[in-house]
């Protein structure tokens, strides 16, 4: 994605000679005669550097002092321009606000070098380091851009799923090479003009053309799945899932990771800010997600029934437990803790606590309820006498606890698995 500079200038020629100056591949430059233009335009582009010429009719200090109190969230760099070169113009200059003084008349190669370095500092100071691509902050700004242009865009939230259980089982040197796979894949998928930023370790934003934006999220979910499995152990890989390692108190299973894609267009509604769109992405990517497979979604048209059915959060727990005195204290303490308590699984719960049992029935009861696709996004805890961690989780299960266990522990998986 180009940068953007903003020249406040008013003479034509001279703000003309420095935009042809400065335009190139990278940098987009826009001009403005007086405060109130320049104010729109920072608002809508939120530039990365603005040239302040002595020409306007203001004291040049006072107006980089005010410049930098409206841009105080977004920090641009901010460059002087002017015809005298006294010492105490230039202090006045740089005390109030701005990072550079170049006297006039300019030397258009210096001038040209000198604004290319600043642009090159501010791009690398929200660089993410990792995947040297721009951070959330550039990202949010970029954003931001998108909204104010009249073309079909598309910005698409992508996210690698089940990251962190990941990055916990393999380390964090897996885990980067993992996203940094992941970013060059992206990488290969996008043209000049799109843009790619991190938002976080696992979480990246593409703004793209709306047209193809459905064709890179097929490629991205199809290439992914290919490349992942080459991040697993062989063990892994034969057993199906990752087996948490690190806690001696419990044995949890996790789905492998996969990508997950929501993609928001202006096509049917146009966005007014970043706050408005970021919260249409996140929702549209929470759609998207399955549990243990690579998805994408794109939002389409709002149809006339949006918001008449009420979703609520499921919180109902069913609890199958041979011993009658620790049933009856789960659930007694998962009912304190805001928990609905059902007595079995026909309505679809949030989360069964199953006991093994003696006779080991609870695991077959465990492996029913995995195979049944309607229990996908239910968590199941196995509790047993049975010290076979890898046995319990083969079942299905997300967390096998061993008995005795403390009830504290337990109610912390709850709220882990539930959160």
């Amino acid at each position: 994605m180009q940068s953007v500079t903003l020249i406040i200038d008013k003479r034509r020629e001279l703000s003309i000679k420095y935009k042809k100056l400065l335009t190139s591949d990278t940098n987009s430059v826009l001009i403005s005669k007086d405060l109130i233009s320049a104010i729109k335009i920072i608002q809508d582009k939120e530039p990365d550097l603005i040239i302040i010429s002595d020409s306007i009719d203001s004291d040049i200090p006072d107006y980089c002092k005010k410049i930098r109190a409206l841009t105080y969230n977004m920090r641009p760099i901010i460059v002087a321009t002017s015809k005298s070169a006294e010492l105490q113009d230039r202090l006045a200059v740089l005390e109030n606000g701005a990072d550079d003084f170049i006297p006039e008349p300019v030397n258009s190669e210096e001038f040209i070098m000198r604004i290319k370095a600043h642009i090159r500092r501010e791009l690398e100071s929200n660089m993410d380091k990792k995947v040297f691509l721009p951070g959330k902050n550039y990202s949010l700004r970029a954003l931001k851009r998108a909204i104010s242009e009249n073309n079909f865009w598309a910005s698409m939230l992508v996210s690698i799923e089940n990251f962190q259980n990941y990055k916990e089982t393999y380390t964090e040197l897996a885990s980067d090479k993992l996203v940094q796979t992941f970013t060059a894949i992206i990488n290969s998928a996008l043209s000049e003009n799109d843009y790619l930023g991190s938002i976080s370790e696992n979480e990246f934003l593409i703004i793209t053309d709306g047209i193809k934006a459905e064709q890179i999220a097929n490629f991205l979910t199809l290439a992914f799945d290919a490349v992942a499995p080459k991040f697993y152990s062989p063990q892994d890989i034969k057993r199906g899932f990752m087996l948490m390692r690190g806690d001696e108190f419990a044995g949890r299973r996790s789905n492998f990771v996969h990508t997950t894609i929501g993609v928001v267009t202006n096509e049917f509604l146009q966005y007014t800010d970043t706050a408005q769109l970021m919260n249409s992405l996140i929702q549209i990517h929470a759609m998207a997600d399955l549990p243990s497979k690579s998805n994408y979604l794109i939002e389409r048209p709002r149809i006339s029934g949006e918001n008449s059915v009420r979703n609520e959060v499921n919180n109902k727990v069913v609890i199958i437990e041979e011993d009658e005195a620790m049933s009856l204290l789960l659930r007694t303490i998962l009912d304190l803790q805001g928990y609905e308590i059902i007595n079995s699984p026909e309505t679809i719960p949030a989360l069964v606590i199953i006991d093994a049992g003696t006779n080991l029935k609870g695991l077959e009861l465990c492996k029913k309820l995995r195979e049944n696709p309607d229990f996908d996004r239910t968590k199941i805890i196995v509790t047993s006498t049975l010290h076979d961690k890898e046995l319990v989780l083969n079942t299905g299960a997300d967390l096998y606890i061993p008995k005795p266990y403390e009830i504290s522990n337990i109610v912390k998986w709850v709220e882990m698995l539930l959160t």
